[in-house]
């Protein structure tokens, strides 16, 4: 089954007087791999602007924006249409048995491609992550999708999903001590764990596909908006998405643009303005995601 929909992410910055603006690095283009592919895509804004395109050294789809005029508002719209072939469940990838237990036995080529996912990035001053870490551990009964399993689920029960104006991601550490976050900062501390046991995790920036917004209903945790989760790399699946926010591996649901090392590599938005500090008024951000249609399976899909 292939799920065809239009999405819209709109961003409005405004200021009190005019200013000018330096270069702005939008990531926004999914990079869908074998589970989709994108139709068509734009980058409009209310200014003239020069767009230029590069893929980064992840291989993540980036429009460089220049400006050319100062101005009191700036909107940066962008706009894709794409054919969504969804993720299989994890049962669909039986894992080698070398994945099976922990730690995860990755060969030297694996251990030389995963190194940057496998390093612990954020700190851990206080010793809080590794205490939550190895509460995960059971010993000689470990599993692997067991413990991915249990870690994922608990983050979803025992932790608050709470939005918040302020930009970034929360460290580990914090999360934990508040027992509350965002979806970015759910996936920041499931990877950093995870990283602590052995795995290679990535960050993965995106959007939230949620069939309740096409009766204009938000069901989903982070739906109608940008959207964070992980991926494992466990040899015989690959790379399988872990969605702590919302407990999804699977389906038709997360939308993938970009992977990372760590958050701050896949700001959707991100750039300069000159200016006076009080001339800065605040950002405005609106995503709409829309189905057009389902396609039937073809042969050979599942």
């Amino acid at each position: 089954m292939t799920v065809i929909y239009d999405l819209e992410h709109i961003t409005t910055y405004s200021y009190r007087n005019f200013v000018t603006f330096g270069q702005h690095r939008a990531i926004f283009l999914p990079s869908l791999g074998f589970v989709g592919r994108i139709l068509s895509h734009s980058v409009e804004t209310n200014i003239p602007t020069q767009v230029r395109w590069m893929m980064d050294t992840l291989s993540n789809n980036v429009a460089l924006l220049e400006f050319s005029e100062p101005a009191k508002e700036l909107i940066v719209t962008y706009r894709f249409r794409g054919e969504h072939f969804g993720m299989r469940a994890i049962a669909d990838f039986p894992l080698d048995a070398r994945a099976k237990e922990i730690p995860v036995q990755y060969t030297p080529d694996e251990w030389t491609d995963l190194a940057v996912f496998m390093r612990p990035h954020a700190e851990d001053p206080d010793g809080s992550l590794a205490a939550w870490t190895k509460s995960f551990v059971v010993g000689d009964q470990d599993d692997t999708l067991d413990l991915l399993q249990r870690m994922m689920d608990t983050i979803w029960h025992s932790l608050t999903y709470q939005a918040r104006e302020v930009e970034g991601t929360q460290s580990p550490g914090e999360t934990l001590r508040l027992q509350s976050g965002t979806c970015r900062d759910f996936a920041w501390l499931m990877i950093e764990a995870l990283r602590r046991l052995g795995f290679a995790c990535r960050f993965i920036s995106g959007y939230l596909y949620d069939s309740a917004l096409d009766g204009g209903d938000i069901g989903m945790t982070g739906a109608g908006a940008t959207h964070a989760w992980l991926q494992v790399y466990l040899p015989g699946a690959g790379w399988r998405a872990y969605d702590p926010t919302n407990r999804i591996t699977a389906g038709f649901d997360l939308i993938r643009v970009a992977v990372a090392r760590h958050p701050g590599q896949v700001i959707p938005l991100l750039g300069s303005w000159f200016g006076n500090a009080e001339d800065y008024l605040g950002m405005d951000v609106k995503v709409n995601i829309r189905k057009l249609g389902i396609l039937p399976e073809f042969e050979g899909e599942k």
